[in-house]
């Protein structure tokens, strides 16, 4: 709920020392990135931890029974909210290095099968259960996010921004 004065204060902040262009820039990738940010935490939780949780008081039998404790909960909704919100980030993240030169929409498509690879180990070390189901549930997004990421670059991530002002360099 603080977001929009956090926000507002770093904006007051950094804004005075920015040119007009970079500001341009800025304060749309800000927020598609808010919004990236939080569909990728709704996404987490409303169908990721579900499941995560099952799986966690799934040891309950006759003579054991769960009871997890309130931190260890938040813990467990804390770190899928902020592994899916990141996650999520991968296409902006993506056209930012396409906007700077460091990748293109070739270089994506010629590296997918390394992509799918790397995409399963971060889930494997982001999913904070140990199981599967809950891997695949970040893997399989993670692919479909490098598949947006291929297409968002192949529109938005030509050359256009190097973050320097031209009358500056040219001295």
């Amino acid at each position: 709920m603080s977001y929009p004065v956090v926000f507002s204060q770093l904006w007051r902040f950094i804004s005075p020392g920015l040119y007009k262009h970079e500001q341009r820039v800025l304060i749309p990738f800000t927020a598609l990135s808010t919004i990236c940010f939080m569909a990728g935490a709704a996404f987490g939780y409303f169908v990721v931890f579900p499941p995560a949780f099952k799986f966690l008081v799934s040891y309950n039998n006759e003579f054991l029974t769960s009871l997890p404790a309130i931190s260890e909960y938040f813990s467990l909704s804390t770190r899928l909210l902020l592994a899916f919100g990141v996650i999520f980030e991968m296409p902006l993240f993506m056209v930012f290095l396409a906007k700077i030169g460091i990748v293109d929409a070739a270089f994506l498509k010629r590296n997918r099968k390394y992509s799918i690879l790397i995409n399963f180990i971060v889930a494997a070390i982001l999913t904070p259960t140990p199981d599967i189901v809950n891997q695949l549930m970040m893997g399989i997004p993670l692919m479909l996010l490098y598949e947006i990421s291929i297409v968002a670059v192949s529109l938005f991530g030509g050359k256009g921004f190097t973050g320097f002002d031209e009358s500056v360099t040219k001295e």
